[in-house]
């Protein structure tokens, strides 16, 4: 359905992202994973439709996204990583215009709205102004707002970002449920306990370039490690935090002269 093929950006000669290929099939969840900096980032503006590249082509049902960026993004569900939602309306006023920008009929667009909201606990926030809720509610309104036209291809960047366990406990299932649907998910995130439960398949970025592209499980076998969070560590060649933090501790007891 999505394929990234030898994709690349430069800033000023520098490449941010270097030859990036990957695809993603109907039903899978890929998660994609690197240090601040690695180019996810980046990645994902350009498979939005948000950056073009420097070279290579991101393809949507074999099509160049670039050839018709509007058909492409009726079949686009983005979550991004910062809230960017407009204050001043409720959350059912932001939906109902999320909607009818991606031309849902009146009706259907009412049932739709309300019952994500009711479904996401904000019934009764409903028709408070977003600049109220506290940031696990506006990420769960830009949540019902990537799900309201039934996209078949889902960016989710950071998204537990700001909500709480019951809130968190409810996206993991959701994406297991998507993806029974036929839904193709590409997971940006730094909780690596919650990919590994959840992706098919984890891409690991480091520096632009593509370190691994298997499944969790294979990864950890390969590589002889215990979790999918101590590969990542190896893989982009993390520093000792442990160390780090013990050091920081030890600075912050040195007496007063």
């Amino acid at each position: 359905m999505l394929e990234v093929r030898n994709l690349s950006k430069r800033y000023r000669g520098i490449p941010a992202v270097n030859n990036v290929s990957f695809r993603i099939v109907p039903g899978e969840v890929v998660g994609y994973l690197g240090p601040n900096g690695s180019g996810k980032s980046t990645t994902v503006k350009i498979i939005t439709g948000l950056l073009e590249p420097s070279a290579g082509h991101v393809l949507f049902e074999g099509k160049n996204i670039q050839d018709d960026l509007p058909r492409f993004r009726k079949a686009l569900g983005y979550v991004p990583e910062e809230a960017h939602v407009y204050t001043h309306l409720s959350g059912l006023e932001y939906l109902q215009l999320v909607g009818r920008l991606r031309g849902i009929e009146e009706r259907l667009l009412e049932e739709r709205a309300s019952r994500l909201l009711e479904l996401l606990w904000l019934r009764s926030s409903r028709h408070s102004p977003i600049s109220s809720y506290s940031k696990g509610m506006k990420q769960r309104v830009l949540l019902a707002a990537a799900l309201l036209h039934n996209p078949r291809l889902l960016v989710f960047d950071e998204p537990l970002s700001g909500l709480d366990v019951v809130s968190a406990r409810l996206f993991k299932d959701l994406l297991q449920e998507l993806a029974r649907e036929g839904k193709a998910i590409l997971y940006i995130s730094h909780v690596l306990e919650v990919v590994e439960q959840v992706c098919d398949r984890v891409i690991v970025l480091s520096q632009g370039k593509i370190l691994a592209d298997a499944p969790p499980s294979e990864l950890t076998s390969l590589m002889q490690l215990s979790s999918l969070e101590h590969v990542f560590a190896q893989l982009v060649q993390q520093q000792d935090t442990r160390s780090i933090a013990r050091k920081m501790v030890d600075a912050i007891q040195v007496p007063h002269v």
